[in-house]
């Protein structure tokens, strides 16, 4: 009997180290925490300003650098993240969409803002009245952007096509700039640079609809979020002292606003008022969102043939860090 023993204990223990081996790395053993973390910041997501500006990141991770990079736009912040220069990005969701779509493999994880941030602006001189009337004229926009996104639902609303138009494709200060220069007939503005020129140079909304606004999100990498999920935590955890400081403290928020963008403070209060900063959770209601408006995306071929985007969205939107933020 005593060598079946001995033949049984080896059996069991061949048979755990086995499934100590399988287990991923994060659950045998606590993550450390990595040398560096980068993270954008960006005037569309006023949140990461106060983020950035109080240091709670800093202090929830004292052994780890932690870089900030500015980001103008959507675009921006996805090529950053797609090519290792941030950690962690801030976009609008179809923007991480059509990214996904087009074979980067990210992750959203969190919400910093349901903001009502574009909109089709016009001169305060524009004879232009309705979306049917930009037939044949100039639309400034930032390709792979919410407010490109939104251009392209507007008009196919307005039973037109990017076809029927001529986009400029220009960052979303620059296009500020050919709308009011005249260089351009229209423009599809992005808060803070939206609220700026109604304020300054009397600029008109020519078509707003909060439909076709999409929410604002953090993504990571795949990568990043299977080997590094506690500090993904962590970050959301700092974010979301970030945000409640937002909300607790209006006026303070639109200082700072002002002081990191450079624009009057004026400015920044219109730009907050069409900000809303209270449903930081990704949920399957924001899965149903964005499918509602995937159709354009493959409508107007801006992701590869045969991709389904209703499973891209699917692996996309992560709620599994709603927790983090429910706990908050």
């Amino acid at each position: 009997m005593k060598p079946i023993f001995r033949f049984a204990n080896v059996r069991y223990l061949l048979s755990a180290c086995a499934l100590a081996l399988s287990l991923p790395t994060f659950a045998r053993a606590a993550e450390t925490p990595p040398a560096e973390v980068h993270l954008d910041y960006a005037y569309y997501s006023p949140v990461s300003l106060v983020l950035k500006h109080l240091g709670f990141l800093e202090k929830a991770l004292p052994q780890t650098k932690v870089s900030w990079v500015l980001s103008q736009g959507s675009n921006r912040s996805l090529e950053y993240l797609n090519s290792g220069g941030v950690d962690f990005a801030s976009s609008a969701s179809l923007a991480a969409v059509l990214s996904r779509a087009n074979g980067s493999p990210i992750k959203s994880v969190y919400v910093y803002s349901r903001a009502e941030w574009t909109a089709l602006v016009v001169r305060k001189d524009s004879p232009y009245k309705t979306v049917a009337d930009l037939k044949g004229k100039k639309i400034a926009a930032t390709k792979g952007t919410d407010p490109y996104l939104f251009t392209l639902r507007t008009l196919q609303q307005a039973g037109l096509t990017k076809d029927d138009v001529e986009l400029v494709h220009l960052q979303h200060p620059d296009g500020r700039t050919a709308l009011e220069k005249g260089d351009v007939d229209a423009w599809a503005g992005l808060d803070p640079h939206m609220a700026a020129s109604e304020v300054q140079a009397g600029s008109r909304l020519l078509y707003r609809n909060t439909h076709f606004n999409s929410y604002g999100v953090i993504s990571v990498t795949e990568t990043y979020a299977r080997e590094h999920p506690k500090t993904i935590e962590t970050v959301l955890s700092a974010y979301e002292k970030a945000r409640d400081w937002a909300v607790k403290n209006p006026d303070e928020l639109a200082k700072l606003l002002a002081i990191e963008s450079g624009l009057p403070l004026e400015v920044a209060r219109l730009q907050l008022s069409r900000t809303d900063l209270s449903s930081p959770q990704l949920t399957a209601r924001d899965v149903i969102a964005s499918k509602a408006a995937a159709p354009i995306l493959v409508s107007e071929e801006l992701v590869r043939h045969g991709v389904n985007v209703d499973q891209v969205i699917d692996q996309l939107i992560d709620t599994g860090f709603k927790e983090t933020v429910a706990r908050q």
